[in-house]
């Protein structure tokens, strides 16, 4: 990421048109993607963040297929250098071929998926992620969905706020992902939590709208319902208010190269057809797995990924208020990596890194640190099969995986599918590929 040498609310001359003058309502942007959308995507509605005060909004989207101009982004590379910190030529005398500095040398940064797509596999990558991948409508559902709930929860609880998270939010759902709510409410103590949905399930018995519900007694409990209209299943857990935070932490990285969804997508669809993407049946969640791949990205020989927390640690400060969470990726720089590999080298190494290479009964994963650390002595990783860091609150969001049967069941599916895609560099030797396009793009 760019060095951080200037304050964080000065911004580089390339960007200042990108952001509307001051003051605005405090809304979320859905659209806002820092670098890459869909092609021809239209904007998202509006998610409002309450107490609405004066700042500014997300940033327009980028088009995914658009070529991008020079005043979008930083023209620069390796130490991402900020323009305003280039030194000047001296007068007088004209400035030599050795003098000019690095970041002045401009790389080809491909613009379209296709241009990481070099092989039959990359293609069939590339294929899936555009069938699969969340549409504007898909959202828009769960969007409506939300807002008529809160307008009734309000009854009740008038001072609620509810919010959409998880996939839906961060960039990484797909056509038929479920959705996750976080409902913030001021309450005496954890325990709150359980009493406030079963007044929320019996609520719901009366709403026309909402079916099926049921109340998961869990660690995070949840509130389960689906939405008669659009079909779309909810989650709905109380103050849980980290997964707002990693929501948007998460949606920061998906858009911050052009690779990371479509990868993301693949591995989440590979994982759940050999069922180990579970929590609840002791294997890997969603969002473990997603850990696993921007760990993976950020710790190759010439990373795609930085440490987002410790370049902008103010931006994601675990302390932040809740409404101001969304304010801060708007901030972030584009990042331009060195790393050129193709959707199918990814892939490839993703799965090779987890089989040969990934030490599970020693290291920890730490997207944080953008590093693996040592489990040592910790109670937190003592005994535990694998180890991955949650970024904010940093316990072990993997301690699901707490039978040896399910750990060697996911260790083989990992080494199975790797000499698979080694040998045939076919999407199709490791999940059913065509299936599952023609089923995510029926859509609900």
């Amino acid at each position: 990421m760019f060095p951080r040498s200037t304050p964080p609310g000065d911004r580089l001359q390339f960007s200042r048109d990108r952001y509307p003058p001051y003051p605005a309502p405090r809304v979320y942007d859905y659209s806002h993607s820092m670098r890459f959308t869909g092609p021809a995507q239209q904007r998202f509605p509006r998610y409002e963040w309450e107490p609405s005060t004066a700042a500014h909004p997300y940033t327009d989207p980028i088009p995914n297929r658009r070529k991008r101009h020079k005043n979008d982004y930083s023209p620069d590379v390796g130490k991402r250098q900020r323009i305003d910190s280039i030194p000047e030529p001296r007068r007088g005398s004209p400035q030599s071929s050795e003098e000019l500095p690095e970041v002045l040398i401009v790389p080809h940064i491909p613009d379209s998926l296709d241009s990481y797509a070099r092989d039959k596999l990359g293609f069939q990558m590339v294929e899936l992620f555009e069938a699969c991948e969340q549409r504007m409508s898909d959202l828009t559902r769960k969007e409506s969905c939300r807002v008529r709930l809160l307008q009734d929860i309000r009854c009740i609880y008038a001072a609620a706020n509810l919010y959409l998270t998880g996939s839906s939010m961060n960039g990484l759902g797909c056509r038929t992902s479920d959705a996750d709510l976080c409902l913030v409410i001021q309450t005496r103590n954890k325990g709150d939590a359980i009493s406030i949905l079963s007044v929320l399930q019996r609520m719901c018995h009366s709403l026309s709208y909402i079916h099926r519900t049921q109340l998961i007694r869990a660690k995070v409990p949840i509130l389960k319902f689906t939405d008669k209209e659009s079909g779309v299943e909810f989650d709905l857990n109380v103050n849980n208010t980290v997964g707002i935070r990693n929501t948007f932490l998460l949606r920061s990285y998906a858009y911050a190269d052009l690779r990371i969804r479509p990868l993301i997508l693949v591995i989440k669809k590979w994982a759940l057809h050999h069922c180990i993407n579970d929590a609840s049946k002791g294997t890997l969640s969603s969002y473990t797995l997603v850990l696993m791949v921007l760990h993976y990205l950020q710790t190759l020989k010439e990373p795609l990924l930085p440490s987002l927390q410790k370049e902008y640690p103010e931006y994601f400060d675990p302390f932040m208020e809740i409404d101001m969470v969304p304010e801060g990726p708007k901030h972030i720089q584009p990042y331009v990596s060195r790393n050129k590999s193709s959707l199918g080298e990814l892939l490839l190494g993703f799965l090779k890194y987890y089989t040969t290479d990934f030490r599970w009964n020693e290291q920890v994963i730490s997207v944080r640190e953008a590093t693996a650390f040592s489990k040592g002595n910790s109670k937190e990783w003592r005994n535990k099969f694998i180890c991955v860091e949650e970024p904010f609150e940093r316990n072990n969001v993997a301690r699901a995986v707490y039978e040896k049967v399910k750990f060697d069941a996911i260790k083989a599916r990992f080494a199975e599918a790797c000499q698979r895609l080694h040998k045939s560099r076919d999407l199709s030797s490791i999940i059913p590929f065509r299936a599952i396009i023609n089923r995510e793009s029926r859509g609900r």
